[in-house]
């Protein structure tokens, strides 16, 4: 597929699994890239944009940093470098005002969306389910409890929900099918969150990437206009074309660049019912020295 001309770009989103590491193995000079992209003049502002749900943002950043990657995050300066969708759900069962959710959820990044919980006893009922990758808590009781509250039917000594009763929401951190880890492809959430949809009738809401909602925040974090097109295109990079690139990427007008690293399998930007990428490139590093060139060229 050959690449689009590409415009002015003024901010950059990064995927982290697949993209700049792979377990605790940076993608090849990704470490050097990021100092690159960093240091380089004009700026060009980045943030980085992960689906994990299997650790905290916290876990995440301490990782990032173990291997290499210089990360500047201080939440009490309301500068966020890494954005996950583990910190997309805490804030929208803040924002839902929910009590006591049902967490499907390893203990890092529950911990980190019952952070902004407010207190309830134990013996309330459950108002809502999360659900993220958590292998070793993906087993048929879990996900079978999950069922009964979504349809009302946990708390069997209690009286059936009533038809204008609050429906319990279904929230997910993402919907990816499968992941890469350090052994290759693995199942993500997205056959469980879709089992659960389909037994329960429940629509999950999505909080991670590839949603609208997810790069507008992100977007609006760094102070700009993602529908002002005329100022340059925002860039988002990533190794999956539907879990990165598509849905919000491309309703937004992204400049959507896909790698070959991680999980990608040759291919994946021609499947069927895709919308291919803007660009493609080896690494992202690769990306990173092409961008820098052009950068280099704006300055002259």
């Amino acid at each position: 597929m050959a690449s689009r001309s590409r415009p002015a770009i003024r901010a950059v989103l990064i995927d982290l699994s697949g993209t700049v590491h792979i377990g605790s193995n940076p993608t090849p000079r990704a470490v050097e890239a990021l100092q690159c992209l960093r240091s380089c003049r004009p700026a060009v502002p980045f943030r980085f944009c992960s689906n994990t749900s299997k650790e905290s943002t916290a876990d995440v950043i301490k990782r990032l940093r173990k291997i290499g990657f210089e990360i500047h995050d201080d939440p009490s300066m309301q500068r966020m470098e890494v954005w996950t969708s583990v910190g997309a759900v805490a804030q929208m069962l803040r924002a839902k005002q929910l009590k006591r959710p049902f967490f499907i959820l390893s203990e890092s990044t529950r911990k980190e969306c019952a952070s902004l919980l407010p207190p309830t006893s134990h013996d309330a009922p459950y108002d809502s389910v999360v659900i993220g990758l958590s292998p070793a808590l993906l087993d048929y009781d879990n996900l079978t409890t999950a069922f009964r509250i979504l349809v009302g039917e946990h708390d069997l000594s209690s009286p059936k929900n009533a038809p204008n009763e609050r429906a319990v929401p279904l929230i997910a951190t993402h919907k990816a099918k499968y992941i890469q880890s350090s052994g290759g492809l693995s199942l993500g959430p997205g056959p469980f969150v879709e089992a659960l949809e389909n037994a329960s009738g429940v629509k999950a809401e999505i909080v991670g990437k590839p949603t609208r909602a997810f790069f507008e925040a992100v977007i609006d974090d760094m102070g700009l206009d993602p529908s002002n097109q005329a100022a340059g295109k925002v860039v988002i990079i990533g190794d999956d074309i539907q879990a990165d690139l598509g849905g919000g990427a491309v309703e937004l007008g992204l400049w959507r660049v896909l790698v070959k690293t991680g999980k990608y399998r040759s291919g994946d930007e021609s499947r069927p019912g895709v919308e291919p990428p803007d660009e493609i490139f080896d690494s992202f590093a690769g990306f990173v020295d092409s961008l820098l060139v052009d950068t280099s060229r704006a300055r002259l």
